[in-house]
């Protein structure tokens, strides 16, 4: 069995109030880390009112961040020595979330071939019957000079 220390520390954080990430853009938005695989993620969060358009739902812009953080983290937790950057994401939006939503983003590797990544992103409502938005993602290896 190989040792992933990426995937071990997200796996650490399963079921904690924090999730101390070396990424600051991760700890403001706070995802609670629900379930970590070496394929997918699963965490929940709170819509905040920092979080909101002027029409008082959750901005698009911030569904996009969310999900290319979340994005990241799932292509990190595969262990791969080289780190990888997003080239694309296409994101569709069906409903939206409000201040206070417990939201979940749930992740899926579609295709991990040797230099690119493609990742599908899921936002669903906590009880996972409604789906807000879905999106996908495809990363590239950067090659370490």
């Amino acid at each position: 069995m190989e040792n992933n220390a990426a995937l071990e520390y997200i796996q650490a954080h399963i079921g904690k109030d924090k999730f101390h990430s070396p990424c600051e853009f991760t700890n403001w938005w706070n995802p609670k880390i629900i379930a970590a695989d070496k394929g997918g993620l699963k965490v929940s969060f709170m819509v905040s009112s920092k979080m909101l358009n002027p029409a008082q739902q959750l901005h698009g812009g911030i569904t996009a961040a969310l999900m290319d953080d979340i994005i990241g983290a799932t292509v990190f937790a595969l262990g791969e020595k080289d780190p990888f950057t997003t080239l694309n994401n296409v994101i569709d939006y069906f409903y939206a979330g409000r201040e206070n939503d417990n939201l979940l983003l749930i992740t899926k590797v579609i295709k991990k071939g040797r230099q690119i990544v493609n990742v599908q992103c899921e936002l669903w409502n906590e009880t996972e019957t409604k789906i807000l938005a879905r999106g996908y993602s495809n990363l590239i290896r950067l090659e370490k000079r």
